[in-house]
């Protein structure tokens, strides 16, 4: 017997208590007969400003993820949507692309994150080689993204960051600023462009600006509810958030 309204796919979708971003963007992108249900990780709107307090909210992050899991698997879902940002690329290529593994064995269902997500989305839109990435992060952060694209075999040719101080605040980066980040690392001309951090709204914001440029630009959001849906053999074309969910 199906559920009710999500009778094609049930997503269970976790996210850090401090986004706000990750839920609506979810929603807005449903096709019909598919639903999302979010469990959250508690997370301090606590000043990261050094390394040691940017460590430390990591690993509350990692600590408190399978029990988010545990939580949103009691609603018995088809797939997990995995909407922690930075974790998704804080142990390089293999050690990042492992968790998503390790999700999928212990829990027996599909697992979308931000690493594998990409990276299918970069293959698909057949990017080779330059990227530029817009963050959130904190330098330390900006430095794994980068180290795991890199061993993915991409050239990172610019980064943006917005260097953000506190969880909560990344939720309050506007689209005029977001604007301006994607301006600046298109300058350098790369064949897409990639934005990281589940905090940002991006996913309307970047199907506009893949537009306007006429290149890929990928939102993390997007990328994971494009692969949940395409991995489960929803195909569904979705307008408003650009070529990945209306083409591909």
């Amino acid at each position: 017997m199906n559920d009710s309204l999500g009778f094609r796919l049930k997503i269970g979708t976790i996210a850090p208590s401090t986004n706000t971003i990750v839920q609506p963007e979810f929603n807005a992108m449903q096709p019909l007969g598919v639903t999302t249900h979010m469990s959250r990780i508690i997370t301090p709107n606590v000043n990261l400003s050094s390394d040691d307090d940017f460590t430390a909210h990591i690993e509350r992050m990692r600590s408190g993820m399978n029990i988010a899991i545990d939580r949103v698997m009691t609603c018995k879902p088809d797939c997990l949507a995995n909407g922690l940002s930075l974790e998704a690329f804080w142990d390089g290529l293999d050690g990042s692309l492992n968790i998503v593994k390790k999700i999928e064995e212990d829990y027996g269902i599909k697992c979308s994150m931000g690493n594998n997500a990409i990276l299918k989305a970069l293959e698909i839109l057949e990017i080779k080689s330059k990227i530029s990435i817009i963050t959130p992060h904190k330098p330390l952060g900006d430095q794994k993204v980068k180290e795991f694209f890199t061993q993915a075999g991409y050239e990172v040719i610019d980064l943006f960051s917005f260097n953000i101080n506190k969880p909560a605040d990344i939720c309050h980066v506007n689209k005029l600023e977001l604007i301006e980040a994607i301006k600046l690392v298109n300058r350098k001309k790369p064949e897409a462009i990639v934005q990281v951090g589940t905090g940002l709204s991006m996913a309307s914001l970047a199907a506009k600006a893949w537009e306007w440029l006429e290149l890929p630009v990928i939102a993390i959001n997007t990328s994971i509810f494009w692969h949940a849906l395409r991995t489960n053999n929803i195909k569904d074309k979705i307008k408003g958030f650009g070529p990945l969910l209306d083409k591909y």
